[in-house]
């Protein structure tokens, strides 16, 4: 049978960490992979993770299988971080968590839930999206359809465009919504106009599905779960998949969740049974070790405290790294503007560069960046930031 079958084509970003790696030369630069780096280019454990490990040690004393959901502890503080101590949502039981293997697993849970659940929902993306947002809901049987966000002329938001798209929506599909840090464009709406959002998804009867993988790398662990706190004012009932890759660097642990927002905690509770069914088929329990890790130093405030200053500390490289690119790039004489990007948040930024001249890039310089001109901002340093906008200089 296996004579029939041919090569697949390589992921558009994974693919290219393969060809970076291959790379021979000792100067090249990988703005491609969503993975933080710090200015010596690697890509740390934060010590508040290496805190949590040691206690985890010392007091492991199984390694059975979780429950279907995961770790009661671990769901506790997921709700916490995402909505806060003492909120509504948390004090009336209207939410229901399930621990999964990274976003993306909870994403793929969710898609399955969806269109078994809800067979004739389409799920509604931005314009643009994450590459591998089409193909989890895809590969789970849903009908991908876009909706307006990124304006090219300004490479900001066209909100007009954006809500009248939103208005366009069937009443019982769903709309997947980036809680912070817009991957590709780093392009988030503001909190009053996630209000307008949220009061258009309620009145048309549209589900939520909020991707937040980014937490801390905007603003703030609190200032994040702003534009989710506007949301949830108007619409009662939504789906939330979070992920601990980037803000706790749990990366290689497959650290996510899956929370389910209803109208009462009955409500939830049916739901998340029917979440379960499709947990168990997958992949029938997550793992452990990084669910451990986040529940170990969220209920401690201590620990708590000192990650929330580690990942501060995360955020402004990052910063810091967009101001310095713009900057750079004007000092070289370059007369395109690039201001945007230092307006942008988290780790992406639509560049504004094309096709051809990322290709020039990757063959004539060996800097490595996403056909569609996403620049991950956390592989740039102030080592190869010369380099890297001498090069783009010369491509523009």
């Amino acid at each position: 049978m296996f004579e029939k079958v041919q090569v697949a084509p390589a992921d558009p970003i994974l693919g290219l960490s393969e060809l970076f790696k291959a790379d021979p030369n000792p100067e090249k630069i990988n703005l491609s992979v969503g993975v933080y780096q710090d200015n010596n280019g690697k890509t740390p454990i934060l010590e508040t993770v290496k805190e949590a490990e040691k206690i985890i040690y010392g007091s492991e004393g199984s390694k059975g299988y979780l429950p279907m959901t995961g770790d009661p502890v671990y769901c506790a503080t997921t709700q916490e971080l995402l909505f806060g101590e003492g909120h509504d949502i948390i004090t009336s039981k209207r939410a229901a968590t399930a621990q999964c293997p990274g976003g993306t697993g909870a994403l793929r849970v969710a898609g399955d839930y969806l269109h078994l659940l809800h067979p004739d929902a389409k799920i509604w993306l931005s314009d643009p999206t994450w590459a591998n947002h089409n193909t989890i809901f895809k590969a789970a049987g849903l009908q991908c359809e876009k909706y307006a966000y990124r304006n090219p002329k300004t490479n900001g938001l066209d909100f007009d465009a954006m809500l009248a798209s939103i208005k366009q929506i069937p009443a019982g599909d769903v709309i997947l919504l980036h809680g912070c840090c817009h991957n590709p464009t780093g392009i988030d709406p503001t909190p009053e106009q996630w209000a307008k959002i949220g009061a258009v998804l309620a009145e048309r009867g549209i589900l939520p599905l909020v991707d937040f993988a980014y937490q801390g790398l905007a603003d703030g662990i609190e200032e994040d779960r702003q534009g989710l706190l506007e949301l949830v004012k108007h619409v009662k009932q939504l789906l939330i998949c979070s992920s601990y890759s980037k803000n706790f660097g749990l990366y290689c642990e497959r650290t996510g969740a899956l929370t389910v927002v209803a109208d009462n905690p009955e409500q939830a509770a049916t739901v998340m049974s029917q979440v379960k069914l499709r947990i168990r088929y997958i992949y029938s329990n997550p793992p452990a070790h990084g669910g451990k890790i986040v529940a170990t130093i969220l209920s401690n405030k201590e620990l708590k405290a000192r990650w929330i200053e580690e990942v501060a500390g995360i955020r402004n490289r990052i910063n810091e790294m967009r101001h310095l690119f713009v900057k750079t790039l004007k000092e070289k004489g370059v007369d395109q503007d690039f201001s945007s990007i230092i307006e942008q948040r988290g780790m992406f930024s639509f560049s504004g560069l094309s096709k051809e001249q990322v290709l020039r890039l990757r063959d004539e310089y060996s800097i490595y960046i996403v056909d569609s001109g996403r620049i991950n901002v956390a592989g740039m340093t102030t080592s190869n930031m010369d380099k890297l906008c001498e090069a783009i200089k010369s491509v523009l």
